[in-house]
């Protein structure tokens, strides 16, 4: 069901404005930047591990099935990618600049509370005995039981990092704002139907779930680590992704609150000029706003199209 437009938004004739507008927005993405390189930084909290609870840590240490570097692509990547194709097809700078910044806040400020909480809680990790003593010589104090680690110091330090996942809840945060990104575009609930939409949907969903299994299969995570990364992920994905998009199960679901609210704008500017013109231009706003049905029902209503638009009508300014 393609969007009928009269014009187009490109980054060329909107880009500069909205990175106006949005200036402090990307600041504020420096910030979470600099605030999680620190948090890699700083040692975590160095929780009691007593000889007795080794027998749980003792899982073999090994290297990662999906590596760290990988997690960005998948995360932010992947995503930014259907951004793009999507702006291609529809020349909408609104729905890519704000699909891309609703995406990085989602990443970042999933990656800040993920890192916080790891450096709080500092739970070992299931391979935490062969981090602690590589050569397999447990050592341990004789009044407390606690380890004397023998290993590597920065070997140890991300032993200390277990909860939560951070592959997961990075995963979950990108691809779950892209499954919300979808469901939006592709009016997975227009209450038609199509089972086939909510496998679209579904794709990116299942990505990350992977993702989280596959940490677990490495021992690098608990299944505890895994399920509260996935679950802060989509929740912090599920909330950047309305700071900027309407819910995708609402007719306005398919574009960004910026779009409607730059239609209702040139509306007001429209119904200043003279009648006939007001005229003119008003059929051209609404029929933005408008989407085809399938032929046997095609209409150009903008009365189940826009509801923003519609409250205008009646003198409600959004």
């Amino acid at each position: 069901m393609p969007e009928i437009q009269l014009g187009t938004h490109t980054v060329r004739s909107h880009g500069a404005r909205l990175a106006r507008i949005h200036m402090h927005d990307w600041l504020i993405l420096l910030l979470l930047v600099v605030i999680e390189v620190v948090l890699n930084v700083i040692e975590p909290f160095r929780r009691f591990v007593g000889q007795e609870m080794m027998t749980d840590l003792k899982h073999p240490l090994q290297d990662n099935t999906v590596p760290i570097w990988a997690v960005p692509i998948i995360a932010i990547l992947i995503p930014v990618i259907v951004f793009l194709i999507y702006y291609f097809i529809r020349k909408d700078v609104y729905d890519l600049h704000h699909g891309i910044l609703g995406l990085l806040f989602a990443v970042l400020i999933t990656g800040v509370m993920t890192d916080a909480i790891k450096d709080a809680v500092g739970r070992p990790r299931p391979d935490f005995y062969w981090r602690c003593f590589p050569d397999g010589k447990g050592v341990f104090d004789r009044n407390t039981t606690g380890v004397l680690c023998t290993g590597d110091k920065n070997v140890i330090k991300e032993g200390y990092k277990s909860f939560p996942s951070g592959h997961t809840s990075w995963s979950f945060a990108g691809l779950g704002f892209l499954a919300l990104y979808l469901s939006g575009k592709i009016r997975a609930f227009d209450q038609r139907g199509h089972v086939a939409k909510l496998c679209i949907v579904f794709l990116p969903l299942l990505i990350a779930a992977l993702v989280g299994v596959s940490r677990v299969d490495d021992y690098w995570h608990h299944w505890q680590d895994v399920f509260a990364g996935g679950l802060l992920g989509l929740t912090i994905a599920s909330f950047c992704y309305l700071q900027f998009f309407p819910a995708p199960y609402l007719i306005d679901g398919w574009g960004p609150h910026a779009y409607f609210q730059m239609l209702s704008e040139s509306r007001n500017e429209v119904q200043a000029l003279s009648p006939n013109a007001n005229n003119i231009n008003m059929q051209q706003l609404e029929m933005e706003s408008a989407y085809i049905q399938p032929q046997h029902q095609m209409r150009f209503d903008t009365q189940d199209s826009s509801p923003m638009l519609n409250r205008l009508e009646s003198g409600t300014r959004i």
